[in-house]
């Protein structure tokens, strides 16, 4: 979930520990953005959650920062919590199953750290010996920076000052986050904490929000952003995943060797151990899949060949600039709301998937650690982000091939995006894309299954357009614009709301998102309205939508007299048609289309009385 849906989500209380900590960042720093987001309020929680998500935006850096020293301070204990919120999956838990997972991960760390340091110290041959160097020079390390302060009759504790060495040392050393967490916890002891104390606490750091009417932890999207990034996962586990997969055997086997997995074991189980240890992509890719003196030329080529793989251009000068690509597409993947196939498809999908693979449903709970016993639902596991591509990335080769045939589908190529394109609904695949083609985002539309040229664009946007306005109950006349339409001028949308009653409305896409060209546009209106008004119709209202608008075009849209325009982007309109589904009005009221320059989607659905 968006932070500003989880805002909505809960109340003033359960969000105090938040805004607390927002206001002491913005107290510590000067900023003229946010003060003029504040617009002379003296507390967060009197503005609009709107706007309290972007200060959070302005203050993301300094958050990461107080939460990099609270870890800091709570060396085992924080980092086995974070851990915990940030896997796949993870982001709404009941209070009951998160304390279970905690209790459950500290049984497994002590057994974990328990047979790794038997390894070490009985010199076992099962670690290579530069390998088990590294783990020593660690461990004496930690020794060191939690026991030196005995030496001052103080408590044993590691300080912010030797955490931020430590971290550097266990970098160099190419230490996944599991080696050094088993290290940690043979030397700094860990006691369990009541699920009471662990709630407040992570709240009381503005890291999750619980929401005690449905006993309910949540973490927002940009709260894990922020987390991974600390632990240094630069991507999603579910993206790790599909990089994986994308190595060759011996790729794999070397990463295998370079942090003591066995070899022997089939590719899921390495894949998952490699992602469960977490090894960081930038160590994986600049060393840990190659043999020791590749040359650097032929790393890139290896490099170059998986960036192929998974569909991304092979740019980029260095290793360094391959690796931030490869980086960057993933996380513009993960912004994006939609899900690559419409929600009907995801829920076909799914039963689709457990009536021919019934033995899915309990192994997608054991990979998320769900505690609901039945989670093959498209809702379900959307709320989580887990989308269609990320379920099929779990599957083994001979399942993938067995659903496809047992649905007709052809598994030559790519069996998954095969799968996808069969579960793909046109009409509302376009609809949930329709702020990515207003944009012209043919990055983010190939993403989401839909391949579709520039000089297509255009057509297709004002198609998806028309599309919400007949769902919200408008009727669009094309014949009666087909009529109108003069070779000079042509109409993009006309929509008749009496016998001689119409409302004009001009479609512009955008590649910079913010429409700015009023002058043209406002003369092109009134040629359209002139035009109407020439055949025997009375134009009541003009409409122009866009991805967005300039400030300028704002004020001018508010300055013109003639044209009774209203201004409305892309976004708005989707979600006025999208909240309009829950509405308890059975037919749109027109008028509020009527009032403002520019439309606003919150106005709208608060009017309609929808929360």
């Amino acid at each position: 979930m968006k932070l500003l849906d989880v805002l909505d989500h809960t109340n003033t209380i359960e969000k105090s520990s938040f805004y607390k900590i927002l206001n002491n960042l913005i107290e510590a720093g000067e900023s003229e953005e946010i003060e003029e987001i504040l617009n002379n309020s003296r507390q967060i929680k009197e503005i609009d959650h709107m706007n309290i998500n972007k200060v959070f935006m302005h203050v993301r850096n300094q958050f990461k920062h107080h939460i990099q020293l609270e870890l800091a301070s709570n060396l085992s204990q924080l980092d086995i919590l974070i851990d915990i919120l940030i896997r796949d999956g993870n982001v709404i838990m009941k209070d009951r199953w998160f304390h279970d997972l905690y209790m459950k991960e500290l049984d497994l760390l002590k057994e974990s750290s328990e047979n790794m340091t038997g390894l070490i110290d009985s010199e076992s041959k099962e670690i290579d010996e530069h390998r088990r160097r590294d783990y020593l020079i660690y461990r004496a390390c930690i020794k060191t920076a939690y026991t030196n302060d005995e030496l001052n009759n103080q408590d044993k504790k590691v300080t912010s000052d030797e955490f931020s060495l430590l971290q550097t040392l266990s970098e160099e050393l190419e230490l996944s986050n599991e080696e050094v967490r088993l290290i940690n916890f043979s030397v700094v002891p860990i006691n369990p904490l009541k699920q009471e104390f662990i709630i407040k606490r992570l709240k009381d750091l503005g890291i999750i929000f619980y929401h005690k009417k449905d006993y309910c932890v949540y973490i927002p999207d940009e709260m894990v952003k922020i987390l991974r990034e600390i632990r240094g996962r630069s991507i999603a586990d579910k993206y790790l995943r599909r990089i994986l997969k994308s190595l060759k055997g011996p790729e794999l086997n070397l990463a295998c060797k370079r942090h003591n997995i066995n070899q022997r074991s089939g590719l899921e189980e390495k894949v998952k151990i490699i992602i469960n240890q977490g090894i960081s992509l930038k160590s994986l890719l600049k060393q840990g899949v190659h043999k020791e003196g590749t040359k650097l030329n032929d790393r890139k080529k290896t490099i170059n060949r998986i960036m192929e793989d998974l569909g991304i251009p092979s740019k980029g000068t260095t290793i360094d600039d391959k690796l931030a690509l490869i980086v960057d597409h993933f996380n513009t993947v993960e912004r994006d709301e939609t899900i690559g196939i419409s929600m009907d498809g995801y829920e076909l999908l799914c039963k689709d998937i457990d009536d021919s693979l019934p033995h899915i449903n309990d192994y997608l709970r054991k990979e998320f650690q769900f505690e609901d016993k039945s989670v093959l639902n498209g809702l379900f596991l959307a709320n989580h982000n887990i989308k269609p591509r990320e379920i099929l990335d779990l599957l083994s080769t001979d399942d993938l091939r067995s659903f496809c045939e047992s649905r007709s589908i052809s598994f030559r190529g790519d069996e998954v995006q095969n799968i996808l394109d069969s579960y793909t609904d046109t009409e509302s695949i376009y609809i949930e894309n329709y702020v990515h083609i207003g944009n012209r985002d043919l990055n983010a539309l190939k993403t989401n299954n839909i391949n579709i040229t520039t000089p297509e664009i255009g057509i297709k946007y004002e198609e998806v357009t028309k599309l919400l306005f007949k769902e919200l109950g408008f009727n669009v006349n094309d014949e009666l614009r087909a009529e109108i339409n003069s070779k000079k001028d042509k109409i993009d949308i006309l929509i008749q709301t009496g016998n001689e009653e119409v409302i004009i409305v001009e479609c512009k896409t955008a590649k910079s998102t913010k429409y700015n060209k009023f002058s043209a546009c406002s003369r092109q209106i009134k040629s359209y309205q002139k035009n109407a008004e020439m055949n025997g119709f009375r134009v009541i209202k003009t409409l122009l939508v866009a991805p967005d608008f300039t400030p300028d075009f704002i004020e001018d849209c508010d300055l013109d007299i003639e044209l009774n325009l209203s201004l409305i982007t892309s976004e708005t309109l989707y979600n006025i048609w999208n909240g309009f589904k829950h509405a308890p009005q059975q037919v749109f009221p027109m008028n509020l289309l009527m009032r403002d320059a520019l439309i606003s989607d919150q106005k709208i659905l608060k009017a309609l009385k929808i929360k």
